[in-house]
């Protein structure tokens, strides 16, 4: 019967438009069908990846990022006022400072210094407890990841079907990159999460442009008022709403299709630029801009086009400081090779380690089928073009830090990989069923160590920091753990650190010295080092290294060596 199938949402079409055929949100059911199991197979999976994203949050030591993400939200807070990070928009410092409003901490807005020792000064030096304050901070971007889950599941499942969109959600609810970032107070997964949903509300549109072609503006405004690598998107969100107003508009003749898809595509420009302007007003209503570190001049082209964004002036100083990070030579790491400047393929090689097989074979499945399927096939642009551009983008950044920079593929991949249940196939369903369960039990074997993560075929997260380093591996998250290892299996040792990250040693009870500033011949004991500086040493520090033996391990991020 018709009354068995809903599609969603009801209300109709606006006049003169067409309907865009769907895949039903629920499959046909009998009379009191199997929706409460589809719930409670979409709460599990949310479930578990609520509590990989919490655990691992109260394990983990602040990372490099967060301090700083944390000063400034606090200094929102407190002065109202946009004086730090200005590289970054405030939207997702905004969130984390709603966990920060929770937590109350001690601050000292006078403080002096860079934006990193205001940062450190707040978690160390002001009388907080900094895993409680971590934490509080850490929740809003948990809660933003598990929103976007729903997301992925919903654009899969418009795409393919209930089944679909489990599958999506599944890949995406046992990624070790999501499960990473997600758990962590930094703006790399709030800004994916804008962005897939900016591409899922630009396909909907395809249906009601009424009402989607707004929402699409403000996901994509949510998405540049959190990382400025967001702007490439905004050209191709543009071209999206465009094509779904022309194809909602058949019967129309073609001068009045183009209008309104230019109308459209200006929609979500307007509002994208309007959000930016509004997140900036909330700090500050009158975008004062006090920066505390001096704001780079910048020249030429960029100089001149920066300038005639209409986005606040905090925004545009922010970028030309972006683009001075972008002029700086960088050192990098890749494969066991230290070097300066870029590689073009850093990030594909570096997603290639940190994607799980089962999510890499099935996104590519899915990418077929989707181009391959007449259901799927109009969602195609929607589904690869912002992920594709917004990638080719990254490719040419000049900090090869890590695939944070490129979160978003994954997620695409996963909302991808549910288009393989379209296919007319008995065997589909039950292999994409394997390969999930394969992703579930490779995320379960790295718990609760998922920023380390490399997949099988590059020999698991204790081989990562052979051949990747900094946020791939070693992002000072483990602070914590080593304190609680030293004291556990070597009490009353000599200890020589040399640690990459943010957090303060003696905070963890690590009473430690500097091995690089005394010479060679007076290190004995434990050496620790960070596996990201031990993957770049040169001089003392490697020889240091080379006449050690190592004989333990924390977290895959930092290695205990006896000399």
């Amino acid at each position: 019967m018709a009354s068995e199938q809903r599609t969603a949402p009801r209300d109709e079409p606006v006049p003169g438009t067409r309907r865009t055929v769907l895949p039903p949100a629920w499959p046909r059911l009998p009379p009191g069908g199997r929706r409460p199991l589809l719930v409670l197979l979409v709460a599990l999976l949310l479930g578990q990846l609520a509590v990989a994203m919490v655990t691992t949050a109260v394990q983990q030591t602040p990372t490099i990022d967060e301090p700083v993400y944390v000063a400034t939200a606090t200094d929102y807070l407190h002065e109202h006022r946009l004086r730090y990070n200005p590289e970054h928009p405030p939207l997702a410092k905004l969130l984390i400072a709603a966990g920060v409003a929770v937590a109350d901490p001690n601050y000292d807005p006078a403080y002096p210094g860079t934006q990193g020792a205001v940062g450190r000064h707040l978690l160390y030096g002001s009388g907080n407890d900094p895993g409680r304050l971590m934490l509080w901070a850490r929740l809003p971007v948990i809660v933003l990841t598990l929103l976007t889950g729903l997301v992925v599941f919903a654009f899969a499942r418009d795409l393919a079907g209930t089944a679909g969109g489990l599958v999506a959600l599944a890949l995406y609810a046992f990624s070790p990159d999501v499960i990473a970032h997600g758990s962590l107070a930094t703006l790399d997964m709030p800004v994916t999460g804008f962005l897939v949903t900016a591409a899922w509300l630009a396909w909907r549109a395809r249906r009601r442009p009424r009402r989607y072609v707004p929402l699409a503006g403000l996901a994509l405004g949510a998405a540049i008022a959190t990382k400025m690598s967001a702007l490439p998107a905004v050209p191709v969100l543009m071209l999206l709403a465009g094509l779904s107003v022309w194809h909602a508009l058949p019967g129309a003749d073609r001068r009045r299709r183009a209008l309104l898809s230019a109308g459209g595509a200006a929609v979500v420009a307007v509002l994208a630029v309007a959000v930016v302007w509004a997140v900036y007003a909330a700090v500050d209503p009158r975008f004062r801009f006090s920066p505390a570190e001096p704001v780079p001049a910048l020249a030429g082209l960029h100089g001149r086009l920066t300038a005639l964004l209409p986005l606040p002036p905090a925004y545009r100083a922010g970028m030309r400081t972006q683009f001075a990070f972008e002029h700086h030579a960088w050192q990098g790491f890749l494969f066991g090779r230290v070097y300066t400047g870029r590689l073009w393929y850093y990030l594909p090689v570096a997603l290639l380690v940190k994607t799980p097989l089962p999510l890499l074979a099935l996104g590519a499945a899915g990418a077929v089928a989707a181009l391959a399927l007449r259901p799927p096939r109009p969602a195609v642009p929607y589904l690869l073009l912002p992920p594709a551009l917004l990638l080719a983008v990254a490719m040419t950044g000049a900090r090869e830090f890590g695939t944070r920079y490129a979160l978003f593929v994954p997620v695409f991949l996963a909302v991808a990989a549910g288009c393989v249940t379209a296919v007319r196939c008995r065997w589909a369903v039950p292999v994409a069923g394997l390969l999930v369960a394969w992703a579930a039990v490779t995320s379960l074997r790295v718990f609760p160590y998922y920023l380390p993560y490399a997949n099988e075929a590059f020999g698991g997260p204790a081989a990562t920091h052979r051949l990747l380093h900094d946020s791939n591996v070693d992002w000072g998250q483990d602070l914590g753990r080593l304190g609680d290892r030293l004291r556990e299996r070597y009490p009353g040792e000599r200890v020589w650190l040399v640690y990459k990250g943010s957090g303060v040693p003696s905070a963890y009870g690590i009473r430690a010295s500097d091995p690089r500033k005394v010479p060679v011949s007076r290190v004995h004991g434990l050496l620790v080092v960070s596996d990201s500086a031990a993957a770049k040493a040169r001089g003392r520090l490697a020889r240091l290294i080379r006449t050690s033996r190592p004989v333990d391990e924390v977290g895959y991020s930092i290695t205990l060596y006896r000399r």
